[in-house]
């Protein structure tokens, strides 16, 4: 298993490969157990516990004793248990008595990031980040109780206002090759309804793009959620592109976005869990999730890198993605921000290197004119 940094809160690392929650839900505590020790077994260290139910929250607590710091915890605020159901609130008693539900049912003395619940409208972005939901996590941060603050989100809008405030450290949000098609929308069931899809499009949505782009530059960690799209994206006849993907291909291409450090994927089985996590061991083939994008004739990617990787091997060693990476993120920005001139700077080898061979250019699937922008880099880093 590979690991990355949540660079905002010193000292974590967490498993490319999570897990969600949704697929321990009505387990019993006996398969409960058996499926952690399993994602244990494989590396995985991540846990996305959005789910306020007191079972789950119970078998958690029973699974993680005596090894609770083998495991990131990222717990929910605002997701409650009323009346035998989950609730989704901003009622800052109710949201208060589930945090330390949480804390209590998993025996746990903290959660490593304190995920405010389910933004996607921009009026209840205001109602989180104007009112007390956003002070009791700055709070519940200043105690211990949690290590960094996140939202999740579906819209990108809203997710950009919450990184551009400097309050969150994760941003949980929905990616996969169909829904960075689409605009941002407060509605996250419009994201695979087919008639978005078919008039067909061209590259990615840009408000999309610059969201993973400034996570990058600003050291928010994204954890993915929806990488399946619900499992829409496994299937031809319910994906939006008419093609089925392979699992491995939809994590392949979360994990090549900017910013993100992990896939939360929602496991039902040992063997969903022992598949998911061999994704790491998957073979080229297996990932290449451009077979699929650039064959498409309603979804064109001309001219826009989409970081698969084709390009390698550079004949100097350039590693061709992460310099057209970070251009993207100057360009963006109009400047060059002082942590992308790091992350350029410690590169093996810079865009200056390029003796203009022609490789990456023949091997690109999505037709990038990489010569240009690595004399575009050179110009834009200085070397």
């Amino acid at each position: 298993m590979k690991y990355r940094k949540i660079k905002r809160c010193p000292g974590l690392e967490v498993s490319e490969i999570g897990l969600g929650c949704e697929g321990f839900l009505e387990k019993s505590r006996e398969e409960f157990i058996r499926m952690i020790d399993a994602a244990a077994d494989f590396g995985i260290n991540f846990i996305d516990m959005y789910a306020p139910n007191p079972d789950f929250r119970d078998h958690l607590g029973a699974a993680l004793n005596g090894r609770r710091d083998r495991f990131v915890l990222q717990g929910h605020v605002c997701a409650v248990w009323e009346d035998g159901q989950y609730l989704r609130t901003r009622d800052l008693k109710k949201a208060r008595a589930a945090f330390e539900d949480q804390l209590t049912r998993t025996k746990a003395e903290y959660i490593d990031i304190g995920m405010i619940h389910y933004v996607d409208s921009e009026s209840d972005y205001k109602e989180v980040f104007d009112g007390e939901i956003l002070d009791y996590c700055k709070e519940l941060k200043r105690q211990g109780k949690i290590r960094g603050i996140g939202l999740s989100s579906h819209n990108p809008l809203v997710a950009r206002a919450a990184v551009e405030s400097g309050d969150i450290d994760v941003l949980m949000f929905s990616v996969n090759a169909a829904y960075d098609m689409q605009p941002p929308n407060e509605d996250v069931n419009a994201l695979f309804e087919p008639d978005n899809y078919a008039a067909g499009f061209t590259n990615m949505n840009p408000q999309r793009k610059g969201l993973y782009e400034l996570c990058e530059k600003e050291n928010v960690a994204i954890d993915v959620m929806k990488a399946f799209g619900g499992g829409d994206m496994l299937d031809a006849k319910l994906s939006p592109f008419g093609v089925a993907f392979h699992e491995y291909q939809c994590l392949e291409y979360c994990l090549t976005r900017p910013g993100v450090v992990s896939v939360m994927a929602g496991c039902r089985s040992l063997e969903e869990i022992e598949k998911t996590a061999l994704y790491e061991k998957a073979d080229r083939k297996e990932r290449d999730y451009s077979v699929a994008l650039s064959g498409m004739k309603k979804f064109q990617f001309h001219g826009n890198c989409m970081y698969c990787g084709h390009c390698a091997p550079c004949s100097v060693g350039i590693c061709v993605a992460d310099v057209n990476k970070y251009l993207n993120l100057c360009a963006a920005k109009g400047d060059v921000p002082e942590t992308v001139a790091d992350h350029y700077r410690l590169l093996e080898h810079h865009a200056s290197e390029c003796v203009e061979c022609g490789k990456c250019e023949a091997n690109c699937p999505f037709g990038v004119s990489i010569v240009e922008k690595m004399r575009k880099a050179a110009e834009v880093f200085g070397y």
